[in-house]
C-alpha cells in the first residue's frame, strides 16, 4: 500500500471514532471496538480508536481496518489449534462472530523482559521484585532479554475505563473465577497458539516478544478464541535482525507496533493519569504507516485500504 502525506493527513479528518448502528442489536463499548449483541450473534465494529495505558487517547486513520482484518488472518491460520468466534468479515471493519460467554481473565504470554507500563514485567522486575503472577524469576537479566522460558501472566479484565490488574493462576483458582480444570485448559490452548505465533513470526523476520488472549465459552461451554489475536494492539514485534545489534547497543529493539504511540505519550509525560495529551497529526499519520508495514509484514499479503467514508460503507456492506 502507497499513500503520501497529504492522503494520511485528509484522513485524520475522517476516522472511525464512534458507531452507532442500533439495527444490528444491543450496543456495547469497548476500548477499541463496538459489539453490538443479537440472539446468538454478534457483530464486531472495529475503530480507529487507540488505547494506551487502558485509556483511549485518540485515533489513527485506517486502523481498524488494519485490526479487523489482521486478527481474522490470524483465527484462519490458527483455527487447527484452538477454535475461534469468527464467521465471516462483510465490511473491513466488521466482523460477524458467535456470542460466547467471556472469560474475565486476560491471558498475556511473555518472551522476553521488557514493556513501560505500570503493570509490565520490566517495570515490576526493575524495582527489584522477582515474583511477577506467580512466577519466580532469576536474578542479572537486562531489559528486553529473552526470559528463560515464555509465562503466562494473567490479568483482571477491567470494564471501560478501569485499569486491569496483575493477577496469578493460584488467585484466578482460589478467587473462584476459573476452575482449575479450565485453567489449564486455556493455558493449554494459549501455550500453542504462542508457540505457533512466535514459529510464524520468526520466518517473517520478527520476533512475537508478547501478546494477549481472550477467550470465550461457546454453548456447549467450550473455550473459543474471541476478541483479536497477534495484531499489533495486542503483540509486541521486534525485527529480528536487529534484536542483537540492539541489545550490544543498550538500545531497545526496532519495534512494529503500537509501543510507538506509548512511548511518546511518556515523553510527553503521560503514564495513564490525568488528561492524556492529543496526538498530533504527524503520530497519528506515522502510526498509521507503523500498522500498515505491521500487517504486511505479518501476514505477507499487501494492505489494501477502503477510502470511503467508514459510517457509509458499513451500513451498504451490512446492508442495514
Amino acid at each position: 500500500m502507497t499513500l503520501d502525506d497529504r492522503q494520511l493527513e485528509e484522513l485524520c479528518s475522517r476516522t472511525l471514532e464512534r458507531t452507532d448502528f442500533p439495527e444490528l442489536g444491543e450496543k456495547h463499548t469497548g476500548k477499541v471496538r463496538d459489539s453490538y449483541v443479537k440472539g446468538r450473534g454478534r457483530t464486531i465494529v472495529v475503530t480507529d480508536r487507540v488505547s494506551a495505558f487502558d485509556v483511549v487517547i485518540g485515533t489513527i486513520p485506517l486502523k481498524g481496518q488494519i485490526l479487523n482484518q489482521m486478527a481474522a488472518f490470524w483465527f484462519h491460520k490458527l483455527s487447527d489449534i484452538a477454535p475461534n468466534h469468527l464467521i465471516d468479515v462483510p465490511d473491513p471493519c466488521v466482523s460477524r462472530v458467535h456470542e460466547c460467554k467471556l472469560l474475565p481473565v486476560e491471558f498475556v504470554y511473555r518472551g522476553y523482559l521488557t514493556g513501560s507500563t505500570k503493570t509490565s514485567i520490566w517495570t515490576a522486575y526493575e524495582s527489584g521484585q522477582r515474583s511477577y503472577c506467580g512466577h519466580e524469576l532469576p536474578g542479572g537479566l537486562r531489559r528486553h532479554e529473552r526470559l528463560p522460558e515464555p509465562l503466562l501472566t494473567p490479568t483482571t479484565k477491567a470494564d471501560l475505563g478501569g485499569h486491569d490488574e496483575l493477577t496469578s493462576k493460584a488467585a484466578i483458582i482460589e478467587g473462584g473465577t476459573m476452575s482449575e480444570e479450565l485453567y489449564a485448559e486455556a493455558e493449554r490452548i494459549t501455550s500453542e497458539l504462542f508457540e505457533a505465533g512466535t514459529h510464524f513470526a520468526k520466518e517473517r523476520g520478527l520476533i512475537l516478544v508478547d501478546t494477549k488472549y481472550e477467550l470465550g465459552l461457546d454453548e456447549n461451554g467450550d473455550i473459543v478464541v474471541i476478541d483479536e489475536i497477534h495484531t499489533p494492539d495486542s503483540s509486541r514485534y521486534w525485527h529480528a535482525d536487529t534484536y542483537d545489534a540492539a541489545m550490544s547497543r543498550g538500545e531497545s529493539p526496532q519495534a512494529i507496533d503500537k509501543e510507538y504511540v506509548r512511548l511518546w505519550l511518556g515523553e510527553q509525560g503521560y503514564r495513564g493519569e490525568g488528561q492524556p495529551p492529543e496526538l498530533t497529526t504527524e503520530v497519528r499519520c506515522e502510526a498509521a504507516r507503523r500498522y500498515v508495514r505491521a500487517y504486511e509484514q505479518v501476514s505477507g499479503l499487501t494492505f489494501e485500504p477502503d477510502l470511503e467514508e467508514p459510517t457509509t460503507r458499513i451500513r451498504r456492506n451490512l446492508g442495514i
